[in-house]
C-alpha cells in the first residue's frame, strides 16, 4: 500500500512539473532560444534561427533569433507589421563597437538607401547604444508599435529609438533585399532549419 501510495505521489509531482514548467526552447549551436517569449501584454513565437557568417572563411559571429506575434515567412509582410516584434543577436564571438556599427551602415545602405537622410540622426542614436559585444552576450532590438526599437545588452536597457518608419528600415537589415548572409535570412525567416 505504501509503495502504491508512493508511486501516486510521484505522478502527480511529475504532472505538475510538466504543467508547471514554461515553454519549450530550441537549441541551436549550444544557445537556447525559448519557443515563446512577452514583450508587456504581447506574446511573441519564435519564427526562426539564423547564423551570421562572415568572409569568405565562414567565421561565426552570432546566432540570430526573430520573434512575431504569429509565424511568417514574408519578410515583407514582417516589416509592415504594425504588432511588435524582437531580433535577439547572440554572439558566438567577440565583435567591436566599429565593426558592429559599420556592418549596420553597411546594412541600411544596402536596404534603405533611400531613406537615410530622414533617419541620419536616429541610425547615430541606435549606434550609441551599443558597445564591444563579448562572445555569449546578447543585443536585443524589440519594435514596440507607436513607440520604436527598444535596445537592450544582456537585459540592460540601453534606450529607444523612436518611430516605426525606423524600425521598419532597422529591421530590413536583416529582412530587406540584400540581407548581410542569405542563409541568416532564412533561417529567421523560417525557411532553413539550423
Amino acid at each position: 500500500m505504501k509503495n502504491r501510495h508512493w508511486l501516486i505521489t510521484i505522478a502527480v509531482a511529475i504532472a505538475i512539473g510538466l504543467i508547471a514548467t514554461p515553454s519549450m526552447a530550441k537549441e541551436y549551436k549550444g544557445v537556447n532560444f525559448p519557443d515563446k517569449i512577452r514583450i508587456d501584454n504581447s506574446e511573441l513565437i519564435l519564427n526562426g534561427l539564423g547564423l551570421r557568417q562572415a568572409t569568405s572563411l565562414k567565421i561565426k559571429v552570432y546566432i540570430a533569433g526573430l520573434y512575431l506575434s504569429k509565424i511568417s515567412g514574408d519578410p515583407q509582410a514582417i516589416l509592415e507589421s504594425s504588432t511588435p516584434k524582437r531580433l535577439i543577436l547572440h554572439f558566438l564571438r567577440n565583435l567591436s563597437q566599429k565593426d558592429l556599427t559599420k556592418a549596420w551602415d553597411e546594412g541600411f545602405a544596402n536596404n534603405a538607401a533611400d531613406q537615410i537622410p530622414v533617419l541620419k540622426d536616429r541610425i547615430e542614436k541606435i549606434k550609441s547604444f551599443t558597445k564591444d559585444m563579448k562572445s555569449g552576450q546578447e543585443l536585443v532590438f524589440t519594435h514596440k508599435p507607436g513607440i520604436g526599437i527598444e535596445v537592450s545588452i544582456d537585459g540592460a536597457a540601453m534606450g529607444i529609438v523612436e518611430g516605426d518608419d525606423f524600425s521598419r528600415a532597422f529591421f530590413s537589415i536583416w529582412l530587406g533585399s540584400n540581407p548581410p548572409d542569405q542563409n541568416l535570412k532564412n533561417g529567421i525567416l523560417g525557411r532553413a532549419t539550423p
